[in-house]
């Protein structure tokens, strides 16, 4: 087959790869806090883990009156950047799945998170050299959400939408994937709830780390959907 024809699994990071709640929720606090705002422990930031940090700033803000969107994401980023990103951890399983993937198919990253953060997380925990492509949100802000950013990848790497696979946690990466003719594979070991991914019209859903090498290839060698 010609190598643009080639399968291609597209995989999320947080909450798909990585468990990175702890990075990112001391960080929203810590910008909450640089915009004078004082959280309440209870607050239930760990629930919004998954859209672009402009939406969770938007909403966090938003429970203190505050429009300063921003400040806010500038506060965030450059505490995550130089502290918040190192506390993540791989889940289980995870860098032996994306090994058994490689061999079939092109991996590529698509995460709302910025890519320079994204990029520098793989690194950390020596994933990088397994994908084709890492692709996030970039400064110009126009790849910041699943559909623009896998459509995207498509365009720059020529996929055939009906020989891949977006592997993630939460709707998002659904609703992303069917925007562009994809199929999606829901994961529940992150911070999506199952009725979430079901709502959302996930093709498969896998429980385990250990069965997601096989959903995937499985899905990405045959064109029935």
């Amino acid at each position: 087959m010609p190598y643009a024809a080639a399968p291609a699994i597209l995989l999320d990071l947080d909450g798909t790869l990585i468990a990175s709640e702890p990075g990112i929720v001391s960080s929203c606090r810590a910008a909450l806090r640089s915009l004078g705002h004082d959280t309440d422990p209870a607050m239930d930031i760990r629930s919004i883990i998954g859209p672009p940090i402009e939406d969770v700033m938007r909403y966090l803000l938003g429970q203190f009156g505050d429009d300063r969107v921003t400040e806010g994401v500038d506060a965030y980023r450059q505490d995550y950047g130089s502290r918040g990103l190192l506390l993540s951890e791989v889940y289980d399983g995870i860098p032996e799945a994306l090994s058994r993937m490689k061999k079939e198919a092109r991996l590529f990253l698509a995460t709302s998170k910025r890519e320079t953060f994204a990029r520098r997380i793989l690194e950390d925990k020596g994933l990088d050299a397994l994908f084709t492509g890492i692709y996030g949100s970039t400064p110009a802000g126009d790849i910041d959400h699943k559909p623009e950013l896998i459509a995207h990848i498509i365009q720059q790497h020529e996929l055939d939408a009906d020989r891949c696979v977006m592997i993630g946690d939460r709707k998002y990466d659904v609703t992303g994937a069917h925007a562009n003719g994809m199929r999606a594979v829901g994961v529940l070991w992150g911070y999506g709830e199952q009725a979430e991914l079901e709502s959302a019209g996930a093709d498969r859903l896998v429980v385990q780390t250990a069965e997601l090498a096989d959903v995937a290839l499985g899905m990405v060698s045959s064109t029935e959907r």
